[in-house]
């Protein structure tokens, strides 16, 4: 996925919905209905055929698949800084002495 165009992510995202919305045998009107969208929209975006933001948010909360936006910039759950401030100090091994 990583070296594929903006055109092939469109149409893997536009596929990825739309057999979405068949696995929950949900009619293109219906959903577009669900979404306050046309029918026209939700099928240029089920085709990759480039849609808004707004389309694919539209059609994501629709589905109640809001969890799938939480994934693309998650919150670290634990801050760098903080676990450095709280760390215990690193015990390192001297080199020998001469006498």
């Amino acid at each position: 996925m990583e070296n594929s165009t903006i055109a092939e992510l469109e149409a893997l995202l536009g596929e990825d919905l739309k057999r979405l919305r068949l696995q929950r045998n949900i009619e293109q009107g219906v959903l577009a209905r669900q979404a306050g969208m046309s029918v026209r929209a939700l099928q240029r975006l089920e085709n990759g055929e480039g849609s808004s933001l707004s389309t694919l948010l539209k059609v994501v909360r629709a589905l109640g698949r809001e969890s799938w936006l939480k994934g693309i910039a998650p919150v670290a759950s634990i801050n760098p800084v903080t676990a450095v401030r709280h760390s215990k100090v690193r015990q390192r091994a001297s080199a020998a002495r001469s006498k």
